[in-house]
């Protein structure tokens, strides 16, 4: 349930999403990215299906969809051979933050990454994001080393 009450669903993404999904990568705070052609991005979308444990997710209230993220199980052998998750690509939608959202994004994927078994369920945010830190830190995450990157 969100603040208002109201039941929060979450489900995999379809192709009907995608115009939506775009739109609301685009609407992250951080450096503007280029949006991804339509026709480009059902064909990535095809793709990421194709994967076994890799889904994107959007969350609907009311029959409205007001936030997505993406979850990646990773299979391993260290760690006695348990899988590792990372969510990705975690966006509510303007005029729906701080309302309950996120935080049913954040346990269906905690949920999800229990019942396979994985040790870690790991993440990564922009240092200057520090609602989300505080966010994610409310929910049980720790800050953990350090993320490192190299644009191309």
């Amino acid at each position: 349930m969100n603040t208002i009450g109201q039941p929060i669903s979450i489900r995999r993404a379809d192709d009907e999403d995608i115009d939506w999904l775009l739109d609301m990568y685009s609407s992250l705070d951080f450096s503007p990215e280029p949006s991804l052609p339509l026709t480009d991005a059902r064909a990535r979308f095809r793709q990421i299906e194709g994967y076994p444990d890799y889904r994107v997710y959007v969350a609907e209230c009311d029959g409205e969809r007001v936030g997505t993220f993406a979850l990646i199980i990773i299979d391993g052998l260290a760690h006695g051979g348990r899988p590792h998750a990372i969510v990705e690509d975690v966006v509510v939608a303007p005029g729906r933050r701080r309302r309950g959202v996120g935080q049913a994004m954040m346990r269906f994927a905690m949920e999800g990454c229990a019942e396979a078994g994985c040790y870690k369920l790991a993440l990564s945010s922009h240092l200057k994001r520090e609602k989300a830190h505080r966010f994610y830190e409310m929910l049980g995450f720790e800050r953990h080393g350090y993320s490192f990157m190299i644009e191309f």
